[in-house]
């Protein structure tokens, strides 16, 4: 190629070593060295510095000659440990973020019980795996505050985010990549800027297009008034909760919060699928400062949201002690989205026969009855202080993940109110989007009634159960354990004891358009009422019960096929396994 000579580095006369440097020429603005091919003597240089050569134009003519050691080499070997200036920037700049380098902020984290951001997402990923994004960002405040104080006191702009493995222990080599986003509490207190706002954004996309479960650890105080670096009047324009909200129903969206979480930070928390906080969390949509500013009060930050009321009213789905726990839980999350283990183990299931008293009216712990059905240490539990009449988990059954719906016998003798119909059906929406098959273990008198039960919206409600039922698109069974009464029972069937792949019951099952007492009640009051004698009017009453107990047992109804067949617990793990089995 034609190009420009900028140096020559050698003379007539000189020991050359093969790839020694004879030349520099420059081409476009790019320099390109030319080097000896082999040892020899120069005979004749053809070139000076500044003239232009053309293609094919000789520059050095090299007599090859052998020669020892002492030939000149101008070029210095580079060694493998050397470290560029330029490299030694970048380095240097990335150090200011390490939690090594920033000792006071950790010390702040130490006294409070909690981990940094860095190293919750360290736990989070398979080690080795994490590539950061936008790890050199700064906060937009050039215009207020020195470059090097931005370098040094707002590492990341107090956001830490990337793509890492996870499970890989589990799983194998490979586990499964996922996007972990934490905000720095250490960093203008977690709150949400100019700069980690595009970061947002970035990782979002790429979660989508490459669907990718997103980890978010939540801990901050919402939008930040501080950026001066961009025009903003409102900043309402912002993309990231559109961005994060469309990402809800493509790919698994895990919450996790440890500590104060307001405002914007608890917007995105509450997009997530499932929310796992400490003890030590307080979660609301408006902290202190907007609560004066309101001119609601004034109240300390630990007033608002705490952990205990969320997890009463649902906001809480999984409510732990620590932040170890906390990635602890979210780790065992994710791994019901990645798939079958090979390997499970799982109680006697000889347990199971006698899981349920015999006394009919004894109630007992439904929770007992999903740990020995799943495989050993396989359940989570969800939301688990919201809705007591339901209990929602997560499992496996035979390696396969699997959720469970659970009516539960120790809260209103298992009826379904408001709440447990919500909790119920938010559920089977998650497992439906997920492609995780559902296990119904019925125990229900029914849905709850009355003027209270009815001024909590119960029809509405209680109908979403149907609808989510009707749309499932997962395989579903279900297990009747005891009581299978009136339109609870078939909202836990989908709707119809003919929905799930298959309706089965336990030998203490019973069933009913309505409750045995009730039934017997209404149906019978006026033969009841003209028996004058007590005593004897409740002796007809517990005979009129019992021929309506024969009669719905779970043997005359399987006789009927109203169900599909009554089995000895021992045979559920069986039945299950071939309704959740691949087609």
């Amino acid at each position: 190629m034609q190009a420009l000579v900028v140096s020559v580095r050698t003379e007539v006369g000189q020991a050359i070593s093969a790839g020694q440097t004879l030349v520099i020429l420059e081409a476009m603005k790019m320099e390109h060295i030319v080097t000896a091919e082999q040892s020899g003597i120069v005979r004749k240089v053809l070139v000076r510095p500044d003239a232009m050569v053309a293609a094919g134009d000789p520059l050095v003519l090299l007599e090859p000659a052998e020669h020892g050691e002492a030939a000149l080499r101008t070029n210095e070997e580079t060694s493998l440990g050397d470290i560029r200036p330029d490299l030694a920037e970048v380095s240097e700049r990335h150090a200011f973020g390490l939690d090594e380098n920033r000792p006071d902020a950790v010390a702040k984290r130490r006294k409070t019980g909690q981990r940094t951001a860095r190293e919750n997402i360290a736990d989070l990923v398979d080690e080795g795996t994490l590539v950061e994004y936008g790890a050199l960002v700064i906060a937009a405040q050039r215009r207020r505050r020195p470059i090097e104080d931005l370098i040094q006191r707002t590492p990341a702009d107090g956001m830490v985010a990337g793509i890492g493995r996870v499970n890989g222990d589990v799983f194998g080599d490979t586990g499964t990549q996922c996007a972990a986003m934490s905000y720095d509490y250490t960093v203008l207190a977690g709150t949400q800027g100019t700069m980690n706002h595009l970061k947002k954004d970035r990782m979002f996309e790429l979660a989508e297009q490459r669907g990718l479960p997103i980890v978010l650890f939540s801990e901050g105080g919402g939008g930040r008034p501080g950026d001066t670096d961009h025009a903003i009047v409102a900043g309402l324009d912002c993309r990231a909760f559109q961005y994060f909200a469309e990402l809800s129903g493509k790919v698994p969206l895990v919450g996790v919060n440890s500590g104060r979480c307001f405002a914007g930070n608890a917007a995105l928390l509450g997009c997530c699928d499932v929310v796992i906080a400490t003890r030590s969390s307080n979660i609301g949509m408006g902290g202190p400062a907007m609560i004066e500013g309101g001119g609601l009060g004034v109240f300390a930050p630990e007033e608002i949201g705490p952990s205990a009321s969320q997890y009463r009213n649902g906001v809480i789905d999984v409510l732990v002690d620590d932040d170890v726990e906390a990635v602890a839980v979210a780790k065992k999350y994710l791994s019901y989205f990645q798939g079958a283990l090979l390997g499970w183990e799982c109680a006697d299931q000889r347990l199971l026969r006698s899981a349920i008293p015999e006394h009919r009216l004894r109630v007992y712990d439904v929770r007992n009855v999903i740990e020995t059905l799943a495989d050993a240490d396989s359940v989570l539990e969800l939301t688990g202080g919201f809705g007591a009449g339901m209990v929602t988990a997560l499992g496996r059954i035979e390696g396969k993940p699997v959720g469970i719906i659970a009516n539960d016998p120790m809260h209103l003798g298992g009826a379904i109110d408001g709440d447990a119909a919500d909790k119920g059906s938010r559920f089977m929406g998650l497992c439906n989007t997920f492609g995780i098959p559902l296990v119904f273990l019925c125990d229900t008198p029914g849905f709850m009634v009355g003027p209270e039960a009815e001024e909590t919206g119960l029809v509405k409600r209680a109908a979403k159960l149907f609808t989510t039922g009707a749309s499932l698109k997962v395989p579903f069974c279900t297990i009747v354990l005891r009581k299978g009464y009136g339109l609870g029972a078939q909202s836990m069937a989908g709707g119809s004891f003919k929905a799930p792949a298959f309706t089965i019951s336990w030998p203490t099952g019973e069933f009913g358009g309505m409750g045995l007492e009730g039934a017997v009640k209404l149906g019978f009051r006026k033969e009841l009422e003209s028996i004058a004698d007590p005593e004897a009017r409740d002796e007809m009453f517990q005979q009129m019960v019992g021929k309506l107990y024969e009669r719905g047992k779970a043997v005359n109804m399987a006789a009927h096929f109203e169900i599909d067949a009554v089995i000895d617990p021992v045979e559920s793990r069986r039945w299950i396994s071939s309704a959740i089995a691949p087609r």
